[in-house]
Protein backbone atom coordinates (compact mmCIF):
# COMPACT_ATOMS: atom_id res chain seq x y z
CA UNK A 1 0.00 0.00 0.00
CA UNK A 2 1.30 3.63 -0.59
CA UNK A 3 2.21 5.94 2.12
CA UNK A 4 -0.12 8.20 3.40
CA UNK A 5 -0.42 12.01 2.63
CA UNK A 6 0.29 14.03 5.66
CA UNK A 7 0.08 17.58 6.64
CA UNK A 8 1.79 20.09 9.10
CA UNK A 9 -0.95 22.89 9.44
CA UNK A 10 0.56 26.11 10.92
CA UNK A 11 -0.36 29.95 11.79
CA UNK A 12 3.18 32.20 12.27
CA UNK A 13 1.59 33.78 15.72
CA UNK A 14 1.73 30.60 16.39
CA UNK A 15 5.07 29.93 19.24
CA UNK A 16 3.92 26.15 20.06
CA UNK A 17 4.20 26.03 15.97
CA UNK A 18 6.89 27.49 15.53
CA UNK A 19 8.41 24.76 18.23
CA UNK A 20 6.83 22.03 15.91
CA UNK A 21 8.07 23.52 12.63
CA UNK A 22 11.85 23.08 14.30
CA UNK A 23 10.89 19.61 14.79
CA UNK A 24 8.88 18.34 12.27
CA UNK A 25 11.03 18.07 9.59
CA UNK A 26 13.36 15.42 11.56
CA UNK A 27 10.48 13.74 13.29
CA UNK A 28 7.96 12.48 10.64
CA UNK A 29 9.39 9.76 8.46
CA UNK A 30 7.22 10.77 5.58
CA UNK A 31 7.56 13.57 3.46
CA UNK A 32 5.07 16.36 5.26
CA UNK A 33 3.33 18.95 3.64
CA UNK A 34 3.21 22.72 5.32
CA UNK A 35 0.23 24.34 4.74
CA UNK A 36 -0.69 27.90 6.39
CA UNK A 37 -4.26 28.40 7.44
CA UNK A 38 -5.58 31.25 10.14
CA UNK A 39 -5.90 30.14 13.29
CA UNK A 40 -8.36 32.49 14.28
CA UNK A 41 -10.60 31.50 11.37
CA UNK A 42 -10.46 27.74 12.23
CA UNK A 43 -11.63 28.65 15.85
CA UNK A 44 -14.72 30.29 14.78
CA UNK A 45 -13.85 34.18 15.43
CA UNK A 46 -15.68 36.65 12.99
CA UNK A 47 -13.67 37.89 10.50
CA UNK A 48 -14.50 41.92 11.66
CA UNK A 49 -13.29 40.61 15.14
CA UNK A 50 -10.08 42.81 16.58
CA UNK A 51 -7.11 41.32 15.32
CA UNK A 52 -5.44 41.62 18.75
CA UNK A 53 -8.58 39.68 19.95
CA UNK A 54 -8.50 37.18 17.38
CA UNK A 55 -4.87 35.99 18.20
CA UNK A 56 -5.54 36.03 21.68
CA UNK A 57 -8.05 33.32 21.27
CA UNK A 58 -5.13 31.09 19.82
CA UNK A 59 -3.00 31.64 22.41
CA UNK A 60 -5.48 31.10 25.09
CA UNK A 61 -5.89 27.38 24.03
CA UNK A 62 -2.27 27.13 24.28
CA UNK A 63 -2.49 28.31 27.73
CA UNK A 64 -5.00 25.07 27.95
CA UNK A 65 -2.25 22.97 26.35
CA UNK A 66 0.75 23.71 28.32
CA UNK A 67 -1.13 23.51 31.60
CA UNK A 68 -2.57 20.07 30.97
CA UNK A 69 1.33 19.24 29.82
CA UNK A 70 2.10 19.86 33.46
CA UNK A 71 -0.35 17.87 34.64
CA UNK A 72 0.19 14.97 31.63
CA UNK A 73 3.24 15.28 29.58
CA UNK A 74 0.94 15.22 26.83
CA UNK A 75 -0.58 17.87 24.88
CA UNK A 76 -4.70 17.31 25.19
CA UNK A 77 -6.67 19.61 22.44
CA UNK A 78 -9.31 20.59 24.25
CA UNK A 79 -8.35 19.82 27.75
CA UNK A 80 -8.27 23.36 28.49
CA UNK A 81 -9.70 26.86 26.73
CA UNK A 82 -9.84 30.20 26.92
CA UNK A 83 -10.96 32.84 25.49
CA UNK A 84 -7.76 34.84 26.13
CA UNK A 85 -5.53 35.11 28.94
CA UNK A 86 -8.01 35.72 32.06
CA UNK A 87 -5.17 37.41 33.91
CA UNK A 88 -1.22 38.09 33.73
CA UNK A 89 -0.15 35.30 36.44
CA UNK A 90 -1.70 32.71 33.61
CA UNK A 91 0.13 34.82 30.53
CA UNK A 92 3.58 34.31 32.98
CA UNK A 93 2.86 30.76 33.22
CA UNK A 94 2.40 30.12 29.24
CA UNK A 95 5.73 31.98 28.25
CA UNK A 96 7.72 30.48 31.52
CA UNK A 97 6.66 26.84 29.81
CA UNK A 98 7.67 27.69 26.35
CA UNK A 99 10.66 28.89 27.16
CA UNK A 100 11.08 25.60 29.30
CA UNK A 101 9.88 24.18 26.31
CA UNK A 102 12.02 25.47 23.72
CA UNK A 103 15.55 24.82 26.15
CA UNK A 104 14.29 21.63 26.61
CA UNK A 105 14.42 20.59 22.52
CA UNK A 106 17.83 22.70 22.65
CA UNK A 107 16.50 25.62 20.49
CA UNK A 108 17.70 29.03 20.70
CA UNK A 109 16.38 31.19 23.55
CA UNK A 110 12.86 32.12 23.29
CA UNK A 111 12.30 35.63 22.50
CA UNK A 112 9.09 37.31 22.90
CA UNK A 113 8.10 39.90 20.06
CA UNK A 114 6.37 42.87 21.08
CA UNK A 115 3.20 42.81 20.58
CA UNK A 116 2.30 39.66 21.57
CA UNK A 117 0.47 37.67 20.07
CA UNK A 118 0.60 40.14 17.14
CA UNK A 119 -1.88 40.15 13.67
CA UNK A 120 -0.19 37.45 11.32
CA UNK A 121 -2.59 38.36 8.74
CA UNK A 122 0.11 39.65 6.20
CA UNK A 123 2.69 36.61 7.50
CA UNK A 124 0.40 34.73 6.15
CA UNK A 125 -0.42 35.70 3.19
CA UNK A 126 3.04 35.79 2.43
CA UNK A 127 3.79 32.42 3.04
CA UNK A 128 0.78 31.63 0.97
CA UNK A 129 2.45 33.22 -1.88
CA UNK A 130 6.15 31.60 -0.89
CA UNK A 131 4.00 28.20 -1.00
CA UNK A 132 2.80 28.64 -4.41
CA UNK A 133 6.76 29.38 -5.63
CA UNK A 134 8.04 26.27 -3.53
CA UNK A 135 9.49 28.13 -0.99
CA UNK A 136 7.07 27.15 2.06
CA UNK A 137 9.31 25.29 4.59
CA UNK A 138 12.45 27.74 4.50
CA UNK A 139 10.14 31.05 4.24
CA UNK A 140 8.14 29.78 7.33
CA UNK A 141 11.07 28.71 9.14
CA UNK A 142 13.21 32.28 8.73
CA UNK A 143 9.58 34.04 9.54
CA UNK A 144 9.07 31.71 12.75
CA UNK A 145 12.92 32.67 13.74
CA UNK A 146 12.25 35.87 13.31
CA UNK A 147 9.27 36.76 15.63
CA UNK A 148 10.05 33.85 18.53
CA UNK A 149 14.27 33.74 18.34
CA UNK A 150 14.34 37.08 17.27
CA UNK A 151 11.66 38.69 19.13
CA UNK A 152 10.31 40.85 15.70
CA UNK A 153 6.73 40.95 15.48
CA UNK A 154 5.46 39.52 12.40
CA UNK A 155 2.44 42.19 11.42
CA UNK A 156 5.56 44.66 10.70
CA UNK A 157 5.81 44.30 7.03
CA UNK A 158 10.09 44.46 7.08
CA UNK A 159 10.19 41.74 9.41
CA UNK A 160 8.48 39.60 7.30
CA UNK A 161 10.81 41.00 4.18
CA UNK A 162 13.91 40.15 6.18
CA UNK A 163 12.89 36.43 6.39
CA UNK A 164 12.07 36.53 2.89
CA UNK A 165 15.11 37.40 2.07
CA UNK A 166 16.87 35.48 3.94
CA UNK A 167 15.57 32.64 1.46
CA UNK A 168 15.95 34.08 -1.59
CA UNK A 169 12.78 34.97 -2.08
CA UNK A 170 12.81 38.97 -3.77
CA UNK A 171 11.16 41.91 -0.98
CA UNK A 172 9.10 43.55 -4.05
CA UNK A 173 8.02 40.13 -4.69
CA UNK A 174 6.79 39.23 -1.66
CA UNK A 175 4.90 42.43 -1.16
CA UNK A 176 3.13 41.87 -4.45
CA UNK A 177 2.35 38.45 -4.11
CA UNK A 178 1.12 38.85 -0.57
CA UNK A 179 -1.38 41.41 -1.87
CA UNK A 180 -2.99 39.35 -4.54
CA UNK A 181 -6.52 38.20 -4.91
CA UNK A 182 -5.76 34.94 -6.06
CA UNK A 183 -3.62 34.40 -2.68
CA UNK A 184 -6.23 35.57 -0.52
CA UNK A 185 -8.66 33.21 -1.77
CA UNK A 186 -6.18 30.14 -1.37
CA UNK A 187 -5.50 30.89 2.43
CA UNK A 188 -8.83 31.32 2.50
CA UNK A 189 -9.79 28.32 0.78
CA UNK A 190 -6.99 26.23 2.35
CA UNK A 191 -8.31 27.36 6.25
CA UNK A 192 -11.65 25.94 5.29
CA UNK A 193 -10.56 22.62 4.06
CA UNK A 194 -8.32 22.35 6.94
CA UNK A 195 -11.61 23.37 9.13
CA UNK A 196 -13.81 20.43 7.13
CA UNK A 197 -10.73 17.87 8.12
CA UNK A 198 -10.92 18.78 12.10
CA UNK A 199 -8.23 21.03 12.25
CA UNK A 200 -9.45 23.33 15.17
CA UNK A 201 -6.14 24.44 15.92
CA UNK A 202 -2.33 24.64 15.41
CA UNK A 203 0.01 23.38 15.28
CA UNK A 204 -1.73 20.18 14.04
CA UNK A 205 -0.74 17.18 11.90
CA UNK A 206 -2.94 15.50 9.63
CA UNK A 207 -1.42 11.49 8.73
CA UNK A 208 -4.27 10.56 6.13
CA UNK A 209 -7.68 10.93 7.46
CA UNK A 210 -6.41 11.20 11.38
CA UNK A 211 -5.21 14.54 13.43
CA UNK A 212 -2.68 15.43 15.81
CA UNK A 213 -2.75 18.34 17.40
CA UNK A 214 -0.53 20.12 19.52
CA UNK A 215 3.82 20.37 19.77
CA UNK A 216 3.71 16.98 22.07
CA UNK A 217 2.03 14.76 19.49
CA UNK A 218 4.45 14.89 16.77
CA UNK A 219 5.85 11.63 17.74
CA UNK A 220 2.61 9.99 17.52
CA UNK A 221 2.04 12.05 14.33
CA UNK A 222 5.08 10.37 13.14
CA UNK A 223 4.36 6.73 14.79
CA UNK A 224 1.11 6.61 13.15
CA UNK A 225 2.81 7.77 9.76
CA UNK A 226 5.12 4.89 10.26
CA UNK A 227 2.44 2.42 10.74
CA UNK A 228 -0.43 3.44 8.59
CA UNK A 229 -0.46 1.87 5.09
CA UNK A 230 1.23 -1.14 6.09
CA UNK A 231 -0.07 -4.68 6.00
CA UNK A 232 -1.14 -5.87 9.14
CA UNK A 233 1.95 -5.94 11.57
CA UNK A 234 3.66 -9.70 12.06
CA UNK A 235 3.31 -10.70 15.53
CA UNK A 236 6.10 -9.38 18.05
CA UNK A 237 6.24 -6.23 15.65
CA UNK A 238 5.82 -2.62 17.40
CA UNK A 239 2.33 -1.21 18.14
CA UNK A 240 1.97 2.87 17.23
CA UNK A 241 2.90 3.65 21.01
CA UNK A 242 6.54 1.96 20.74
CA UNK A 243 7.30 3.26 17.60
CA UNK A 244 6.36 6.66 19.21
CA UNK A 245 8.47 5.90 22.31
CA UNK A 246 11.56 4.85 20.17
CA UNK A 247 10.87 8.07 18.11
CA UNK A 248 10.74 10.15 21.23
CA UNK A 249 14.00 8.80 22.45
CA UNK A 250 16.03 8.88 19.57
CA UNK A 251 14.91 13.02 19.37
CA UNK A 252 16.00 13.28 23.23
CA UNK A 253 19.76 11.30 22.38
CA UNK A 254 20.34 13.41 19.52
CA UNK A 255 19.53 16.49 21.59
CA UNK A 256 22.02 15.38 24.18
CA UNK A 257 24.86 14.64 21.41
Amino acid sequence: MSEPDAVFYFDLASPLAYLAAERILHTMPIATEWQPVLARTLQGTPSGAHPEGRTQRAHGRQVGELLADQRSHRSLIGAESFEAFRCRDEEDIFRLELERRARELGLQELRWPEPFPFDSVFAMRAATYAKSIGRIVPFAQAAYRQAFAGGRPLDAADNVLIAAAACEMHPSAVLKGAELRSVGKQLADATAAAAQMGIVDVPAVRVGERVFHGERSLEEAAAHAHTAGRPEQARGAPDAAEVADGIAAGARARRTR
